[in-house]
Formats: structure tokens, sequence, C-alpha cells
């Protein structure tokens, strides 16, 4: 009986987990300056299964391992693994790594139908409006002519995607550099981060309103 009610509280934990709601931690400055490394965030997993993901919201999806068809022919891994692989009990365990079972953060900057232009400085562009994105504080360096390490962009969203980058333009792997395209599925969220519940100083609902309706975005003409 004891095992038995140890198998259905693990179960009904697991589910709760794979389904409805989970607890993530922030691994990489990515997203400084407004998510610190090891942040704690809720991310819910139910909104996103009866609508399309919007600008400006926070999203953890399956790394680019997982579904950039030139990194992932290599990395074929079930869902099952990546389950087991990444419970508390034992992720950290040498050896059972692997990329495609890995989860990234980042910000929806674009949607489906959308034409969208990131500039060399990382600035975003989308349907002619200049994104006010008061939460980007670190930029991509350039030069004289405006040229920098930091790659751009001039495309349309496809259908059934979107374009995510990371806040900390400077300093984030994202869309702009994956190799095999730069555009996220949307069946590979995971969910959407709404909540920080630690450190207890900074605990609260993330702020992540469609940048494209901000008052401070300019027409580009």
């Amino acid at each position: 009986m004891f095992w038995r009610g140890v198998l259905i509280t693990l179960g009904v934990a697991l589910g709760v987990r794979q389904y409805v709601l989970e607890a993530r931690y922030i691994p990489s400055g990515s997203m400084l300056p407004g998510l610190q490394l090891q942040d704690r965030l809720l991310v819910e997993k139910l909104s996103l299964r009866s609508r399309a993901p919007r600008r400006g919201e926070i999203v953890v999806f399956h790394a680019p391992h997982h579904f950039d068809p030139v990194l992932s022919s290599d990395q074929k891994v079930g869902p099952l693994t990546c389950l087991l692989v990444n419970l508390p009990i034992i992720n950290g365990i040498p050896g059972l790594q692997n990329p495609a079972c890995d989860a990234y953060i980042k910000r929806v900057v674009a949607v489906a139908g959308d034409r969208v232009v990131v500039n060399p400085r990382g600035e975003v562009t989308v349907n002619g409006v200049a994104l006010k994105e008061p939460y980007v504080q670190n930029y991509c360096p350039v030069d004289a002519i405006g040229m920098g390490p930091c790659r751009t962009l001039n495309t349309v969203v496809p259908t059934g995607h979107v374009l995510v980058l990371g806040d900390n333009r400077a300093n984030s792997w994202d869309g702009r550099f994956w190799p095999g395209g730069p555009f996220l599925p949307e069946k590979e969220i995971i969910g959407r981060a709404f909540w920080r519940f630690w450190p207890p100083g900074t605990a609260g609902e993330l702020k992540t309103g469609d940048p494209l309706q901000s008052p401070n975005a300019k027409a580009q003409g």
C-alpha cells in the first residue's frame, strides 16, 4: 500500500508538471537585466494549448537541438527520455545530459504573418513599426558604419511559427543565429513564463505586454 501511494503521488506530480505547471530557473544571461541568473519562474502550459503565442510573452521551449534541421539530425531523443532526464532527482547526473532535452527561455517579438526586421544592434521593427522594448538594455555593439557581430533579419514569420529573441540582445543565442532558420515552431513551446517566485525581493508577475501596441512604438517611414 505504501508504494502504491508513492507511485500515485509521483504520477500526479509528473502529470501536473508535464501538462499544467512547472517551476524553471534561469541558467544563463540571455534575458538580462529583467531576468537574472538563478531566478525561479512558474511556467504554465494551458493557455497556449487554446491560442497562439503573443508578442511580448516570455516562453520556454525545447532547445534548437530538438527541432532545428541542422542541429537535430544526430540528437534524436524521445519525450520520455527528456522527461526522465529533466527530473530534479536525475538532472545533473554526469553523462545523462542531452542538448536536445534542454529548454530555452526567450521573448516572442513576432508572430505568424508578421514582417519583421532586426537590425545589427538587435532593434526590431514589425510590420513597419519600431518596437519600444524597455526590457532591452544591452544592444549589440556596432561600428561607425553601423556594422557589428550580431546577425540581422528581414523576413516574414511563417504560419505555425514565432520569432523569439533574448532581451540581452548582445549575448543571446536565439533565432538570429540558429543554423537551420530563425523561427521557433509553436509546437516546440513548453509553456508561458508568467510569475517569478524567487528571489522574494523581485517576486511577482512578469511584464509581457505586446510591444507593437505600445504607445511609444514608432512607425517607420
